[in-house]
């Protein structure tokens, strides 16, 4: 039995129903768009950002990665890294044609969706770059992670129960991390202008802007 068979198994006929609408990573962008965006300092699971209708970037990111996983996509994740003064980024991350795409839950406007146009992981990523900035308009990414394939945490039922998301917020720290600028490229980077800025905002919930004087979380939780 595959574990997307067990997905399916615990859902609900509503659910089912739902699921069975997300049959394009578009439509999973646009599902997890509709939802609230979490300010919670907790990881849900797939299924229970299904019932809950609640995510952040790193439960956005599974919830994805296990849709994707039902359109015969390895489940991928990718985390992208801040410096000190912003918080992580998580995608879920598939390929079409050869090319590289992404789906985001986020509260900037411009870290979500990316059509599958992209050669490399690293286009991919720049792809963030200048929509990647704090509330100081600081603009912040720095490296990412290698993907991560959620299938090593099939044997803990990652699609339907909470039981090992701390151990995949852990891998991502552990995993090799591929820097995207130099030093020069660093002191030399300009903040990013106030229209752009406002415009990345949009809807945003303020509760869960990451401010650069507070305690910096050890996990992706939100973006």
């Amino acid at each position: 039995m595959s574990f997307t068979t067990d997905f399916d198994q615990v859902l609900t006929e509503p659910e089912h129903q739902v699921i069975s609408t997300l049959t394009t990573p578009a439509k999973i962008q646009a599902f997890l768009d509709e939802i609230p965006y979490s300010t919670e300092h907790i990881y849900r699971c797939p299924l229970r950002v299904l019932r809950e209708r609640m995510a952040h970037c790193f439960d956005g990111a599974l919830f994805a990665a296990a849709i994707l996983r039902r359109l015969e996509h390895p489940p991928l994740i990718l985390d992208m890294l801040p410096n000190d003064r912003d918080d992580d980024h998580m995608l879920a991350i598939y390929k079409s044609n050869g090319f590289w795409g992404a789906i985001a839950k986020s509260n900037f406007v411009g870290l979500r969706f990316r059509e599958p146009i992209y050669r490399t992981l690293r286009e991919l990523v720049m792809s963030y770059f200048e929509q990647f900035y704090n509330v100081e308009r600081e603009k912040t990414l720095r490296s990412y992670t290698l993907p991560l394939n959620l299938k090593y945490f099939d044997q803990w039922s990652w699609m339907i129960t909470d039981d090992s998301l701390e151990q995949i917020a852990h891998r991502l720290d552990r995993i090799r991390k591929v820097p995207v600028l130099t030093q020069d490229m660093i002191s030399n980077l300009s903040l990013i202008d106030e229209r752009s800025y406002r415009a990345g905002l949009l809807e945003a919930n303020e509760a869960g802007l990451y401010k650069p004087t507070s305690k910096k979380m050890r996990t992706p939780l939100k973006r």
